[in-house]
């Protein structure tokens, strides 16, 4: 649990983190989220945040749909998140959650001339979806908020009422998790998460115009299957019926990680279980995010504590082994 959250410019107990129920973003749903993971590794002695900066830029770019103007730079919002995860001391996953919202207090809906506030907090956590190793999913009825009307590759607060209902359905008709289409019938993502799938010996995802958010973990598993496992990928438009012949489906995100799809609409993907690409990625995924490769975690993983001895005997240790 929480214990501390960055609030109206400082770090303050998360139990006076509170804003009035005449909240605009309240009311309205005009904020902007982000989603950061840090991963603790026990050898390292160290907590790792993947790709902060990253984050942080798509968050900015969030804010400029909204009209929110924040007096924070990328390299400030940065060191509000380090110096809050090292007041909470965290030695496990966590997961950070930066809001910037719509302050202004009363009646009326509109984004501009309004006071913009900042917020974070910070907690332990998980799996977001409890079968990572093989969900059961389903394509859902809802369909997807479309550019013009709701951006989705802006993490808007008022945007996942949308996910929301796309879940619940999912949950309430005994899945685990769910597929929306676009408006004209094209894959676009699950409630929260981006897709992917393996047919043909190719990785294809849907492009970013068919609606999705622009995930960080999505572009960072491009990356490692193009770069580390050879395996070409490919953006493109995906009918639903694809889905069905797929050798492997997954899910990925920040919150979702790296989860496999092992059936959809009640037919089994693939053999029913986690695929071998899925199963390779996976393992892939949490040595890069965990700062367990080198090369990685210099361009990713930004340490949280100024001083772990485990992470120095882990790098003499790998210096050790390249010389032999």
């Amino acid at each position: 649990m929480a214990r501390f959250a960055f609030f109206e410019g400082r770090i303050v107990p998360i139990e006076e983190a509170r804003v009035s129920i005449r909240t605009h973003a309240l009311n309205y749903g005009t904020g902007v989220f982000g989603g950061i993971r840090g991963y603790w590794n026990p050898e390292h002695e160290q907590l790792y945040v993947f790709r902060i900066e990253d984050h942080y830029r798509r968050f900015l770019n969030s804010c400029r749909m909204l009209f929110i103007n924040l007096p924070y730079s990328l390299e400030e919002l940065k060191q509000i998140t380090l110096d809050l995860l090292r007041q909470e001391a965290y030695r496990e996953d966590c997961y950070c959650r930066p809001l910037a919202y719509k302050a202004e207090e009363g009646i009326g809906v509109k984004l501009h001339g309004l006071r913009d506030a900042f917020a974070l907090f910070a907690e332990p956590f998980g799996r977001y979806l409890q079968k990572e190793e093989g969900a059961r999913v389903m394509i859902s009825s809802w369909r997807r908020v479309d550019d013009n009307a709701i951006p989705a590759r802006g993490k808007i607060t008022g945007a996942y009422v949308n996910s929301a209902l796309i879940k619940s359905e999912a949950l309430l008709a005994g899945y685990d998790e769910a597929i929306v289409l676009t408006q004209d019938g094209h894959v676009s993502e699950g409630s929260a998460e981006n897709l992917f799938m393996v047919r043909h010996g190719r990785l294809v995802t849907p492009p970013v115009t068919d609606n999705i958010l622009e995930g960080i973990t999505r572009r960072t598993v491009m990356e490692l299957a193009r770069q580390e496992l050879g395996v070409p990928v490919e953006e493109r438009t995906i009918d639903r019926s694809e889905l069905y012949m797929a050798d492997e489906l997954f899910f990925c995100g920040t919150g979702v990680q790296i989860a496999a799809i092992i059936e959809v609409d009640g037919r089994p993907i693939g053999g029913g279980k986690m695929g071998p690409f899925v199963k390779q990625l996976r393992s892939l995924y949490f040595d890069v995010v965990r700062g367990n490769l080198p090369a990685y975690r210099e361009r990713w993983c930004t340490p949280v504590y100024e001083t772990a001895v485990g992470e120095e005997a882990v790098e003499h240790r790998e210096r050790v082994v390249g010389s032999g």
